[in-house]
């Protein structure tokens, strides 16, 4: 009577385990892994290097901002 009165729980400990028990056992793919990238392969191509430089406000000149 207590199995019945307690199927839903019964039904959801099971489904959980059935899914542990899938995944576990599941086959891990073997995956490709890339080439690392150089450094040098990067500091040859035509990349636009933007390098900004300003001296910081104090309070006073941010609270005049506003």
């Amino acid at each position: 009577m207590k199995v019945r009165k307690n199927l839903e729980a019964v039904f959801l400990a099971a489904t959980v385990m059935v899914s542990f028990a899938a995944y576990a056992t599941a086959d891990v793919p073997v995956r490709a892994s890339a080439a690392p990238a150089r450094a040098a392969a990067v500091a040859d191509s035509d990349m636009t290097v933007v390098v900004v430089s300003a001296k910081r406000l104090t309070a006073a000149e941010k609270a005049a901002q506003q």
